[in-house]
């Protein structure tokens, strides 16, 4: 039976009009963060902006990553198995709102499970709004945005702001949970206090990579490294797995998986819920970050998720880079400011004139014109400039999101079923 899903998804794969791309090998993943490595390292000694390397960047942009990533690969669950999952916002907004009222009263471990319980609960309503009932995948998630909205801020003022009331005595308020304790954080021992003291010396290359180090391996949450885990997990089970072959057969033909004894419908629920349940730890993160819930505390995370997972091209590691990049342009525009997102702009220029000499090698004139004249735009701006609005430096994570997606975009393949209807039975 694996050998007939196998030929399910290699017909999938075979479908498409373009010919396949090269993969990346993990050589050239190595080769390429050299590169970006060295890259910053250029951009902190001739533009004197320290922060660009230091661990509390780093440290930063790693806190930033942890949810968005969560986000972006529960939606790679659901859409793997064919369901698009646009509701990842609000199967986060029940998470920091589950953790909060748990986090409270039992503790963060307690709250990141609640987050995990409200999130998936979101993913079961999804699921049953799209799988059984066949409403369009698109309008299920937006109301599963809205309504999680509604219903968060409802039970906050019902249950956290009602008068007299025991959380209101702890803290509590129509917008926020009272607060819980710390969740304990994970240091190497010695590594961490020699690393910082190489980041000291400010020495090329050398000190930037201590600095980076650093911030990956000092004060780390355990929910960092249980969401790393789930990472290479989700690998194992859905690309290592017969379990993991049969999802992603829903995804790329059902019809054909339920010909060779799949139940589709179990695979979609399992991996809805899973959706649901992963983007609601990202947002339980959040809450145990800040130590309480708090309205509005996503803020457009679950859909930069969803862009971390197109850019990934619905692959974990994928997923991984593209949260990394999202929470370091996240954690710069918060400890930076306007002089660090400035010096990005010569960095930027220089990325766009490589895409322009790569475009215009390849014979696509135009978008290596436009390359080019966006370059010599963002150069002319760095060079008369001192400093970049604060409105950009806000608004910088979510136009990286539409410049790396527009970059990316020839080279993505959805999987082929993604956001069909599907009926049991329907292939006969």
């Amino acid at each position: 039976m694996s050998s007939n899903l196998t030929a399910v998804l290699s017909k999938g794969l075979s479908g498409r009009n373009k010919p396949e791309r090269r993969k990346l090998t993990y050589p050239v993943v190595l080769l390429l963060l050299a590169g970006a490595l060295l890259l910053l390292a250029v951009l902190r000694v001739i533009t004197g902006a320290e922060d660009l390397t230091s661990s509390g960047q780093f440290s930063g942009a790693l806190g930033a990553a942890v949810p968005i990533g969560l986000a972006g690969l529960g939606g790679l669950w659901a859409e793997r198995a064919g369901v698009v999952n646009i509701g990842l916002e609000g199967m986060m907004m029940l998470g920091t709102f589950c953790a909060g009222w748990m986090g409270w009263q039992h503790g963060p471990w307690i709250a990141a499970l609640a987050g995990i319980v409200g999130g998936a609960v979101g993913g079961l309503i999804h699921a049953l709004a799209t799988v059984t009932f066949g409403v369009d995948h698109i309008i299920s998630g937006v109301a599963m945005n809205i309504l999680a909205l509604g219903v968060t801020q409802y039970l906050a003022k019902l249950w956290f702001g009602a008068d007299g009331s025991a959380a209101q005595r702890a803290g509590g308020n129509d917008k926020q949970s009272p607060p819980m304790s710390d969740m304990p954080n994970f240091s190497i021992p010695g590594l961490s206090d020699w690393l910082a003291s190489v980041e000291k010396h400010h020495w090329f290359l050398v000190s930037d990579l201590a600095g980076i180090l650093d911030g990956l391996v000092t004060d780390v949450s355990w929910l960092t490294i249980a969401a790393a885990a789930l990472f290479v997990g989700t690998f194992f089970v859905l690309w290592r797995s017969s379990f993991g072959l049969r999802l992603r057969s829903c995804g790329e033909s059902p019809v054909a998986a339920e010909s060779l004894g799949v139940n589709v419908y179990t695979y979609k629920y399992a991996a809805v819920i899973v959706s649901g349940g992963l983007a609601g730890l990202g947002g339980a993160f959040l809450a145990i970050g800040t130590h309480m819930y708090s309205d509005g505390q996503t803020g457009g995370r679950g859909y930069i998720g969803l862009a971390t997972m197109i850019f990934g091209n619905w692959r974990p590691g994928g997923v991984a880079m593209g949260a990394g990049l999202f929470g370091f342009m996240d954690s710069l525009q918060l400890r930076g400011g306007g002089e660090t997102v400035h010096a990005l702009l010569l960095l930027l220029a220089v990325l766009l004139a490589a895409l322009a000499l790569w475009k215009l090698r390849a014979k696509q004139r135009r978008i290596a014109l436009i390359s080019g004249v966006f370059a010599l735009l963002l150069i002319l701006w760095y060079a008369l400039t001192a400093r970049v609005p604060l409105e950009f430096v806000d608004a910088t994570p979510y136009v990286v999101t539409l410049l790396v997606l527009s970059v990316s975009a020839q080279r993505l393949r959805m999987p082929k079923a993604n956001g069909k209807p599907y009926r049991k039975g329907q292939g006969k």
